[in-house]
């Protein structure tokens, strides 16, 4: 919770300085202990949509802010689905028209399995950018995930996403670049995430567009960046809301296209992620799996039971810290009426006062 400085004590500056939450006694006076309410739009495929539910909700739950917080997710009407997800998302997802009537105080919009090299073919295009619009003049802010990513970049930035020659998966270090943004408060200057992606925006597009990168890898470039105003877009490439074992499914279902014969080549490992043990476990497996696929018959299945004690999540503590600062802040600026996106008082263009410190 944030310190109020409610006395004109100097320790108070410097901790704010430091990075802190300190807020001023005259805007701690207009808090109200409040219900949050967060939208996620889901566009993952059926077979990744309850866990990506999951995972975000896991993000939001660790949140140590006194606050009730409502999560709704909610689908894209032109994305197709098989029966089960849609009778999932039936049962308990809501008509995006209900929740613009009753108003949001954030938006969480996950990416998607990019089908066509053109964006703006996709399925759920139209349907995503509607939910982006109306979110850029109606809530506080939009945490984007890695495709939703490269789309708000492309309409709201001008930035076209390039295709990388293979695909970029793994865990990865990243360093802080911009220490003092609100989002990155006791976050530590060095951490691990996961990446997994096949196209890419780089640090250069990211900075000529007038967008802040926050964090970002030597080797797996952006992770989080935000829009000019320092808030209104969070943009995610990386994956923070990943479990210990999403790269090790994602795997598991790269081997299976190779013995279904949809792609040619056996998959490569993520980078980083296995530790010595478990590649000892999958080297002779590789091995079984060509030989299996040479002579034409059936492909053994990556051992998933036997790797899965064998990996580690190195990226939760400090994804779940960057939500919670999140959170925290969209607490903190919004109204407690959902339908107005900030507080009396809050300079849209620079919600936080961040570009207005010295750097």
């Amino acid at each position: 919770m944030p310190l109020v400085a409610h006395s004109g004590l100097p320790a108070f500056a410097r901790l704010e300085a430091e990075g802190l939450d300190v807020l001023s006694g005259e805007r701690a006076a207009r808090q109200d202990i409040r219900e949050l309410h967060i939208g996620l739009l889901n566009m993952m495929p059926d077979a990744a949509l309850e866990a990506t539910e999951r995972q975000f909700l896991r993000l939001v739950g660790g949140c140590n802010r006194i606050a009730q917080i409502y999560v709704h997710p909610f689908g894209v009407g032109s994305q197709e689905r098989g029966p089960r997800a849609r009778t999932h998302m039936d049962a308990h997802y809501r008509e995006f028209e209900s929740l613009k009537e009753e108003g949001l105080d954030a938006l969480i919009i996950t990416g998607a399995n990019p089908a066509d090299p053109d964006l703006t073919r996709e399925s759920f295009w139209t349907g995503m950018l509607e939910v982006m619009e109306w979110g850029r003049r109606n809530v506080c802010s939009m945490v984007c995930s890695c495709l939703a990513t490269h789309a708000a970049l492309q309409v709201y930035h001008g930035i076209e996403r390039i295709a990388l020659p293979t695909k970029r998966w793994g865990v990865y270090s990243h360093r802080l670049i911009e220490r003092r943004h609100p989002l990155l408060a006791h976050i530590d200057t060095r951490f691990d995430a996961p990446h997994s992606h096949v196209y890419e925006v780089t640090s250069d597009q990211v900075r000529a567009s007038g967008g802040h990168v926050l964090v970002e890898s030597a080797e797996a470039g952006v992770h989080l960046a935000v829009s000019e105003d320092g808030f209104r877009f969070v943009y995610f490439q990386g994956h923070p809301e990943y479990d210990f074992n999403s790269l090790l499914k994602e795997h598991k279902r790269e081997v299976t296209r190779f013995a279904l014969g949809e792609r040619e080549e056996f998959p490569p490992l993520p980078e980083h992620y296995y530790g010595e043990e478990a590649r000892a476990c999958i080297e002779p497996f590789a091995e079984r799996a060509l030989a299996a696929r040479a002579a034409g018959v059936e492909v053994p299945e990556l051992p998933e039971e036997l790797l899965t004690p064998l990996v580690d999540n190195t990226w939760g503590d400090t994804g779940k810290a960057l939500f919670n600062n999140w959170l925290g802040l969209v607490y903190q600026l919004t109204h407690v009426d959902r339908r107005k996106p900030f507080m009396d008082g809050v300079d849209p263009e620079d919600p936080l006062g961040w570009r207005r410190q010295p750097r």
